[in-house]
Parts: C-alpha cells; structure tokens; sequence
C-alpha cells in the first residue's frame, strides 16, 4: 500500500485503531471487537433492557456518521474499492445486532454469529447497499446485515 500522505483519524476509525489489520479476516476481528467492547460494557455497567439498546444503536449511529467519510477518504487514499481493512462498518453492525441482546456472553455469541452470517451472504438490499458510492456503500450494506441479525435475534431470544 504505498500513498503519499494519510488521514489519520479517517484511517484510525475506519480500521478501529488498527483491529482491521487483523489476519486472517480482517471483517471477523472487527465484529469481535466490536462484540467484545459491548460485552464488557454490559457487563461492567449492569445496564437495562432500554439502556443497552439506547447505547447500542447510539454507538451504531455514531459509528456511521464518522464512518462513512472515513472509510471515503481511506478507499480514496488507499486506490482500493471497498479494502478489507476498513471495519467500522462491521463495528456498526455488530452493535445494531446486539441492541436487543441481554447482558450474557451466550447472547454476545449469539449476535456475532449472526451478523458474521448476515454480513457474509448480503441478502437484499445489503449487496444492493454495497454497490453505493465510497463510505456509503461501505458502511450500509453492514447496517442492512446488523438488521438482520437483529431480528433474527429477536425470534430466537423470544423463545431462547
């Protein structure tokens, strides 16, 4: 990857200070870190239903919103389309999968897999979100697997 100068704080977001690095599959390490830092919020917090989902999908927004200029400026500094190391998306993601779990590594484990499967197979509109411009396309079709995973958590939890 040879560039002549980097955004810094564009790539520390968008590869989530470095996990996107991460070998193999950089998108699986950026899920479980994601995964990981809500699991010990939860536990460390002892948060409500209402507080985690609140936290969640706040933590979800707030990765889009700097994750779509982000991952823009690292796909255009890198000369790569979509790189692999850009795994804020996976962080939204994962955190939009986990907003209606209850604080339990089961429930962690249960969301992560969901969504890795979801971000995997892209049902419609996820592969049709990808195809979107830069940051946008990146960050979406993730948003559209967190979604989901977040209502097949649902069902599930319902009688799990």
């Amino acid at each position: 990857m040879t560039m002549k100068s980097k955004t810094l704080w564009a790539w520390a977001a968008a590869t989530f200070f470095g996990v996107g690095f991460g070998k193999p599959g950089p998108g699986t390490w950026g899920s479980v870190a994601a995964a990981l830092i809500w699991f010990l919020a939860v536990k460390l917090a002892h948060p409500t239903s209402l507080q985690i989902a609140v936290v969640s999908v706040s933590g979800a927004l707030l990765a889009l919103i700097v994750g779509i200029p982000a991952a823009s400026i690292v796909e255009r500094e890198a000369g790569r389309e979509d790189p692999g190391y850009v795994v804020l998306d996976e962080v939204c993601g994962q955190w939009i999968a986990l907003a209606a779990a209850p604080a339990g590594w089961r429930y962690a484990l249960l969301g992560l897999l969901l969504f890795r499967v979801f971000d995997i197979i892209k049902p419609w509109p996820a592969r049709q979100l990808e195809r979107l411009h830069g940051g946008t396309g990146i960050m979406l079709d993730d948003v559209a697997a967190g979604i989901y995973a977040l209502m097949v958590f649902l069902v599930i939890h319902h009688w799990w």
